[in-house]
């Protein structure tokens, strides 16, 4: 077994074996670990009861799996998730699963989450993961895309506007009071804690490394 030469991202910390079957099986262990740590954190949730939008901790795991995995594999990691949601299993916020779930208001959201993987993972993979002041803004950049996502579907699921509200629409409610001013402080939060992890890790496996 060795070591990846020039490691990209964490991932390519992991020993790589030498048969080719191995490795197939270590990119699946890598992509199904950081699907299910997704929907692990998914669990912790907090239902606002004015948006359909719960806070969670989904997002931390999504950028984590980009930052530790790079772009494909980050990627791959929450289709995945999205996809074992899809088919059944209680993986989303709350435990909810199934088609309706995966494909209704917060569609978006989990849309979002694999484009958001794909890009911190593409910083990742140009070291943008290796100390704090790169490593905030690629988390940041991921959360962007999450909103972005999330939010434009919310609003044409539920007919109201994304930033101007209708008139007729009791409360005035828009697709960002719905979907994105809520979970500012959470998910500045999740960026400042998936920021510095990354950077701390690679500076424990270079001081382990000799």
């Amino acid at each position: 077994m060795t070591l990846a030469l020039t490691p990209r991202t964490l991932s390519d910390l992991v020993p790589m074996p030498a048969a080719r079957t191995h490795r197939h099986l270590r990119v699946a262990a890598l992509v199904t670990g950081f699907a299910l740590l997704t929907a692990a954190l998914a669990q912790w949730q907090i239902s606002l009861g004015f948006t359909p939008v719960p806070v969670s901790g989904q997002t931390l795991g999504v950028l984590l799996a980009g930052a530790s995995l790079g772009s494909v594999k980050g990627a791959a990691s929450q289709a995945l998730y999205w996809v074992l949601g899809l088919v059944g299993l209680p993986f989303y916020s709350g435990g909810e699963g199934g088609w309706s779930a995966g494909t209704g208001t917060t569609l978006g959201y989990l849309v979002g989450f694999v484009v958001a993987a794909a890009l911190v993972g593409y910083l990742a993979e140009r070291r943008q993961d290796r100390t704090l002041s790169s490593s905030i803004p690629a988390m940041l950049a991921g959360s962007a895309i999450i909103y972005v996502f999330g939010v434009s579907w919310l609003a044409h699921d539920l007919g109201v506007g994304v930033a101007t509200s209708d008139p007729a629409v009791l409360g005035g409610e828009t697709g960002l009071s719905l979907g994105m001013t809520p979970f500012l402080i959470g998910d500045a939060l999740k960026v400042l804690v998936a920021g510095a992890a990354t950077p701390l890790a690679w500076r424990l496996a270079k001081r382990l490394d000799g």
